[in-house]
């Protein structure tokens, strides 16, 4: 799937719950590299999207994260919740990894196999 929104609707279609209602895309070499750090927290409803991406770390963030790894067919690979500040975490067979505030994983009952749909935001035109 062309990623053409920055921002995107994630759902998991397999448990009918919402992973986030407003994902940022990070899929250029400089926001990758960024990913959430220098941020104070993810809001409810927010998260980030790196594509491509099988491994992050936690190093000089200040919260804690959800984390679900995806293939290329949008199919969670792993899940892993409450991820501290200074640590490492991978997914080999990962082709990008949902990056969302903690507690999300469990809330929203994903789990390895589960089915996640992107869907764009429509932009208001003020």
């Amino acid at each position: 799937m062309p990623i053409e929104s920055e921002r995107l609707r994630v759902t998991n279609l397999t448990r009918g719950t919402e992973l986030a209602g407003n994902a940022e895309v990070a899929k250029s070499g400089g926001k990758r590299s960024k990913g959430l750090l220098g941020r104070k927290g993810l809001a409810p409803g927010e998260g980030l999207w790196i594509v491509p991406c099988e491994a992050i770390h936690t190093f000089f963030m200040q919260f804690d994260i959800d984390l679900v790894y995806l293939d290329r067919k949008h199919r969670i690979k792993k899940v892993v919740s409450s991820v501290s500040p200074w640590r490492l975490s991978a997914c080999i067979s990962a082709h990008s990894v949902l990056e969302l505030p903690s507690g999300i994983v469990r809330e929203s009952q994903s789990r390895p196999g589960d089915l996640v749909e992107f869907s764009p935001l429509l932009e208001s035109k003020g």
